[in-house]
């Protein structure tokens, strides 16, 4: 199926405006994403955002949007990446789309979400993704280097239920929409924000940011 125009057009252009480079498969990949979301959305609702310029907007460009701060925010590409909630596999699956060097685990406790994000990482061949159905703490160390997630939990739950899950030098990376000043407050004393940082995603108004946090060591 050849992707709508005005879709492409505007993933060309917003790619652009964020830096990205991105070849025909992953164009492919991430457009292909939103096509199976709108047919299974029908059955499953997967998704309250039904329009397809939405879609594009509010999930797409809202993932990729973290891509070019993931990067720089890192000190080599992240190995490895779990994405806690992943729903209908945002950021998850547009993260292994757009750094194919990477490995995603995307982690949901809904079935149908699941079931929806293994039979996107198979009909588009995203190599580098996969999918569990469980409760991110009852699985066993994931040792991530990046753990990441969009509108899961407070600050303080994510970071308490997914800790185990890091490598030693693993970092947490929430997606938010204005800076959470509230749930940092809350935040343990083991657990360090070290940057937040605004983002722009094009076509979008809302504000977006990343909170990054990784775990203090207390010496004994």
């Amino acid at each position: 199926m050849q992707p709508d125009k005005s879709r492409l057009d505007e993933l060309h252009g917003a790619a652009e405006q964020m830096g990205l480079q991105l070849s025909d498969n992953q164009v492919r990949q991430l457009l292909g994403h939103l096509d199976l979301l709108a047919k299974w959305n029908k059955s499953f609702n997967l998704t309250a955002i039904r329009e397809p310029t939405d879609m594009l907007r509010q999930h797409l460009l809202d993932s990729l949007a973290v891509v070019p701060a993931l990067c720089r925010s890192t000190s080599r590409t992240a190995r490895k990446i779990v994405d806690v909630g992943s729903g209908a596999g945002f950021p998850g699956l547009s993260l292994a789309s757009a750094l194919p060097e990477a490995t995603i685990v995307c982690v949901d406790s809904v079935g149908k979400k699941v079931g929806f994000l293994r039979q996107v990482i198979a009909e588009l061949g995203i190599v580098n993704a996969s999918a569990e159905h469980a409760r991110i703490e009852t699985l066993t160390d994931l040792n991530a280097d990046v753990v990441t997630s969009r509108a899961f939990a407070s600050l303080a739950d994510f970071t308490a239920l997914t800790r185990k899950h890091l490598s030693p030098s693993g970092i947490w990376m929430a997606m938010k929409g204005k800076s959470p000043d509230q749930e940092m407050a809350l935040l343990t004393s083991d657990v360090e924000v070290f940057h937040v940082e605004q983002l722009t995603v094009p076509g979008l108004q809302s504000e977006r940011c990343l909170v990054w946090m990784r775990p203090v060591l207390h010496s004994a």
